[in-house]
This record gives C-alpha cells, structure tokens and sequence, in this order.
C-alpha cells in the first residue's frame, strides 16, 4: 500500500536559532497526516491546546504504517525522524517527492519546496500560506486553530499524492526512465542520513570550549600582524580589512576616482590593452599618508557654530574639514600598498580589484616564486584571518547552538543543495571542513561509550579514480595500479619550473585539471603542471573534449549511473570555447564519485553494522565517520574490509558497467575524530 505521510510539529527559537527536531524538550508531535492511495485520509492529534488526542492515536498510525509497502513524503527524511524519534516504526522503502523533482531537474537548481512544484505541474491542490500568518502573529503550531490546521496539513497530503504521481509518470516516460536508478538510489540513501541524523555525534564540550580559545587567541595575533602590515603599507590611512574596496587599495595600490563609471566600463572579455588604459585612466595612484592634527576642531572632530547673537550652539557639529576625524590624511611621497598588478579584465570588480579567496591565493603564489616576504606574510594572514573568523562563526557556534543537552549533535546531511548530487549540510554544514587531518574542531567529536573510538574510512584518491574510468586514460590507470605517488610528481614539475614547493602545498594543484581549472592566474611553474597535466593525460583532454560534443549536440551529458545534467544554454564563443566547460569537466567526476559511489558505499557499511552496538555517525567529503564501539573495534575494522573487498561488484552490480579502476577505503582510528592513526 501506498502512503503518504506528513506531521505537523512545535518549533522552538533558541540561541537565534529556529530548531525544528524532535531532540528539542519542548518541541512536540502535534499531527500526522495520512493519506492511502485510494484517497482515505486520515488525520491524528498528539499535542494541540484546544482538541484533545486521538484516541489510540499511536496505534492507528503505527498500523498505517505496518501496512504501507512504500511511504511518500516531501522531504521525507523530515517526517521519518520525527516518527522514530516519537516511538513509531518503519523499516520499508521510500519515495521523496523532493528528491525525485530535484534528480527530474538535471542539475538546474530550481525551486524544491512543496509549494514551488505544485504550482510547476499546475496541481489541483495548491499550497496556501495559512501557517505563514499565524507564526507571524506569535502563535505556535499546536495554538492554530485545529480546524485550520488540519485543513493544511490535509492540502499537504493531497498536494504530495498527485505530485508522486506526476514524478512517478514522468520517470516512467521515455524521456526521463534513464532517471529512476538514480531517484531509487536517492530515497535509500535518504532514509540512511535520516538514521545519521537520528543517532547524533557525540561533542566533548570542554574540548569545543579549548579550540575556540585556540581560533580567538589566533585571530587576535593575526589582527595585530595585519595591523602593523597595514601600518607599514598605508602610512597612517585607517584601513578596515573587512572591506573589499579598503583590501584592495592595499593590496593594488590604486582607488577607483568614479565609481559609477567603472563599473559601467569593465569588461570581462575587453583586451589587455583596453583594461591597462582603463586602470590608468580610471584610477588613481594610493599613497601612503601622514595624520596631522586638524587645525580647524583641534583634534576633535567636531566644532560649535555660533548664533547670529554670538553664542554657540547647544551641540557640536561634526567638522567637515576632518569629515569628523580629528585629523587629516596628508599624502607623502611614497606609493602606498602591495602594488600587485591585476593579471586580467577579469580581476576587475566593483569596488576596484578581485579580494577573492582564490586571486588570494593566486597572488600569495606569485609573491612567493618571487621571494615577496612580506607580501606572502600579509596575504597569508589575510586569508587566514577570514578562515578563522569563519571557523568561529560557522563551527565553534554552530556546533555549540545546536548540540543537544545529552552532548550529541544530530548531523543534518542533504541530497537536495549542489548541482552536482554531492552532499551538503546544515547546523552546521561538515561539509566545509577544510580537507586533511589538521582541522582543530574535528578533536571535539568523540564516541558515545566509554573507551569508544571514533573510525574515518576515507576513499582514496576517488575523484581521481573515477576520472581515470570514465577518461579510461591509460595512464592515470596504470598509475593507480602501480600506487605512483601523483602528489610528489606534481611537486617535482613545480619545483623544476623554478617555483620550490613541497608534495603537501602542490596536493592543491594536482586534480584540479579534472574540475575544469586552467593555468589561467597561477605562476609560470605552476602553469607548466597545468599544460604537463594535458599532455601526459591525454585520456582525460581527449574525454573532456567528447564532453563538450556530447552538451553542444544534446544541450546535457549523462554519467554511467544514469544521473544526467542539462545545459540548455550552453554555446561557443567566437574563440571556439565552450561555455559552462568547467562544470560539464567537473560534474560527471564529481557526482559519480560522491553522489554514487560514496552513498552505495555508505548504504553497504551502515547494513554492515546493523546488528552492532558501532553506528554510521556521519560523512564528510570522501569519507564516512563511524562510532565504534569498544568491543566492536576489530568487526568495525573487518566490515571496512568486507566493503573494500565488495566494492567492484557493488558498483559493476548496480549499474551494469564494469569499473576497471581500483576503488580504496583507507582507515583511521582515535580516541577523537582529528587524533586518528591509520589502520594498516
């Protein structure tokens, strides 16, 4: 049987955070919704303040249930935490009506709310803002007049049972059946990250409380660095480095005279020659100042007029000739700021010049191949000073607003955010974790048990694996067989092209061909890997060739598993490029790896250790975190094993391909998530 299923809940605003779950005390079940497919509608009260419950209210959904052959929902992981966690079962399959509109739209990002698609397929059940008006005016769920409430959440069900079938229908359509492995796929993977979310990772508070120490103290010597950089470049000019206009003056040496009409004149695409005559005429050289006490306020910064009967005013006036400063910036002689020379039209921005992460790091580059000490000190920090504060931000508060009182932090895992499949996140997003084993807030996740460990099974170089299958570049093949280190290759081209680098720093260039990246705004030595990495994959050039055919002739490209990505707009420019190359080039990789075989994975381990004590915690990148059990270390480790050994035939299985490429998962285990050693 068929049924659709939605519930109705209190949420709570703590910390400035609204929380939704059901691991909140004061949050509660107020109603479920159930709809057959033969239309019987079925609603149950749990906690309202004006109906009492349902009679046997639990056992009339727990039986709606038992009876269900596939459970449909919007967002249906939603609606199966807040079951689970209020004492139902359901161990069947699902359909997410949310998913499957998201897997029908290849990759174009559109609207996903229930809303937004019944008013798409034009729905004889249109979603109405009903509870909008209430929570606005004060009220929460279970306050709504009940007759109201029950009508929405009646809309609700309705709406979900004719959008299933509209998704049912066109993923049974010639167009778009290539699709139904992957919506399958999809609503497994679902249930599992909703078991994710329902365990939670267990957070060592006084050990959060540590590392935000840590980042504070950091960004305090950080800010007193830059300052004195500041200081040594601009003279006396306050300069606010949270400002992308201010950055630039320091960074670039010039200020743009008229807003207006440079941002009207940039270009993109314009010449060389265009671009460093529109510099030279459309800004002006910064120089380093000098703060002379303004005459006028004395240093104050503000001034009493006089009245007509020669008494001053009341209250002061701010000085204009200081602009309220108290002093006047005079311009020396010298030329102030870094004086980095934008490399293209494209570094132009609004505010001047690119202060993005990225041209950051490009500068950074360039400054050490020629050995710009200070230069390579200021933009370091600055880039690590906006990596600190967001650490704080993002992490530190995050994890600590929405860490339960029991210590765990139920890890919010989505399908529905990238183009691509990949996974995101919410509250917050471990999705962001920088790469490698360094980052200081992975030491605050431990194990629920005492003497517990905490397990990461990360797969090796799996975006470079997959790339090598789906190029079949005999190379990039025989290299993975031989275990050639790519890392130390790379660092070797580098450094031979007269920039020293180490195997760790050129790990960011390495792969980062496969994702659409050019030589384009790196050194010289680093633009020679880029051009070596063309000529020595030449598998990977000729694929990424075919895959610009393949998204000019069919506006889309499809990847073994089905999963397709439309480009309907997609064109050459009048110099032969493609546009949209860098995500046709990254797309394939990226979500075959990680939206396919990192989740068929994740299915396969989490099934492993479904008779254990040891759970799935979480999965991050390329990874997947476990909670192991103190007696359970060495089935932990085995199951690893048993996945290694399996992993060929699971995907050759579930897509009919044959994956000719060795796939890895390598493990690390600790008393903490970042104090890990490998497992040999």
């Amino acid at each position: 049987m068929r049924l659709i299923v939605d519930v109705e809940n209190t949420v709570i605003e703590r910390d400035g955070k609204l929380h939704l779950d059901p691991f909140e005390e004061t949050n509660s079940l107020v109603m479920v919704g159930l709809l057959t497919a033969n239309g019987e509608e079925t609603i149950v009260t749990f906690d309202h303040s004006e109906t009492d419950p349902t009679p046997n209210g639990h056992e009339i959904v727990q039986k709606a249930l038992d009876d269900a052959t596939i459970l449909i929902g919007h967002n249906i992981a939603y609606d199966l935490v807040w079951l689970w966690e209020s004492g139902f079962k359901y161990n069947g399959s699902v359909f997410d009506t949310m998913l499957g509109e998201y897997v029908l739209q290849r990759g174009q990002k559109r609207p996903l709310s229930l809303e937004a698609c019944a008013e798409k397929y034009e729905l004889d059940t249109q979603k109405e803002g009903t509870l909008k008006k209430y929570f606005s005016e004060g009220y929460t769920t279970r306050d709504i007049p009940h007759a109201e409430l029950s009508d929405y959440l009646s809309a609700d069900l309705h709406a979900t049972k004719e959008l299933s079938d509209r998704i049912y229908a066109r993923l049974n359509s010639p167009s778009d059946a290539c699709l139904m492995d992957t919506v399958l796929l999809t609503n497994d993977v679902a249930c599992c990250l909703a078991r994710i979310y329902l365990r939670g990772f267990s957070v060592n508070m006084e050990a959060l409380d540590a590392v935000k120490k840590e980042f504070e103290d950091e960004r305090r010597k950080l800010n007193t660095d830059l300052q004195l950089h500041v200081a040594n470049l601009m003279g006396d000019t306050p300069i606010n480095l949270n400002s992308p206009e201010q950055l630039s003056w320091v960074i670039y040496g010039r200020k743009v005279i008229d807003k207006t009409e440079w941002a009207n004149s940039i270009d993109p695409y314009m010449t060389d020659v265009n671009f460093r005559n529109l510099i030279i005429q459309g800004t002006n050289v910064v120089y380093k100042t000098r703060a002379v006490r303004c005459s006028e306020c004395d240093g104050k910064g503000e001034i009493y007029k006089m009245k007509v009967d020669g008494n001053p005013y009341a209250n002061p006036s701010r000085c204009k000739s200081c602009n309220g400063e108290g002093y006047i910036f005079q311009n020396m002689d010298s030329v102030a700021g870094l004086r980095f020379r934008p490399p293209s039209p494209k570094w132009a921005s609004a505010n001047g010049f690119s202060t993005s992460k990225q041209n950051l790091e490009t500068l950074e580059r360039a400054a050490r191949g020629k050995n710009m000490t200070d230069a390579v000190d200021f933009l370091y920090k600055v880039r690590r000073l906006s990596a600190v504060d967001t650490y704080l931000s993002s992490f530190i508060e995050g994890i600590k607003i929405h860490t339960k009182k029991d210590r765990k932090l139920h890890v919010r895992l989505l399908q529905h955010r990238t183009a691509t499949g990949r996974f995101s996140g919410a509250d917050p997003n471990m999705q962001n974790m920088p790469r490698g084993g360094t980052f200081p807030v992975k030491r605050v996740f431990v194990s629920r048990w005492e003497g517990g460990k905490i397990l990461e099974a990360d797969f090796a170089q799996l975006e470079f694996r997959t790339a090598a299958y789906l190029s079949q570049d005999k190379t990039a093949m025989k290299e993975i067989e031989d275990g050639f280190d790519v890392h130390a290759y790379t660092a070797s081209v580098i450094t031979e092209s007269g920039q020293k680098t180490t195997r760790q720093e050129a790990k960011a260039h390495t792969f980062a061909p496969l994702y659409g990246a050019t030589g384009f705004g790196r050194t010289s030595a680093e633009a020679k890997y880029y051009e070596q990495f063309t000529k020595k994959y030449e598998g990977v050039a000729l694929w990424h060739s075919r895959l610009a055919k393949e998204a000019m002739t069919s506006k889309a490209i499809k990847t073994p598993s089905g999963r397709e990505f439309s480009f309907p707009n997609v064109y050459k420019n009048k110099h032969g490029r493609v546009s949209n190359f860098t995500q046709i080039k990254n797309y394939p990789v990226q979500s075959f790896a990680t939206a396919d075989i990192v989740p068929l994975a994740l299915l396969y381990i989490d099934k492993l250790l479904d008779t254990m004590k040891s759970c799935v915690v979480n999965t991050v990148h390329d990874s997947i975190v476990i909670d192991v059990h103190p007696e359970e270390e060495r089935a932990v480790l085995e199951a690893i094993n048993t996945t290694n050994r399996n992993l060929p035939s699971l995907v050759n299985n579930k897509w009919g391909i044959e994956f000719n490429v060795p796939l890895l998962l390598e493990s690390k285990i600790g008393n903490n998530w970042l104090d890990t050693k490998d497992v040999s």
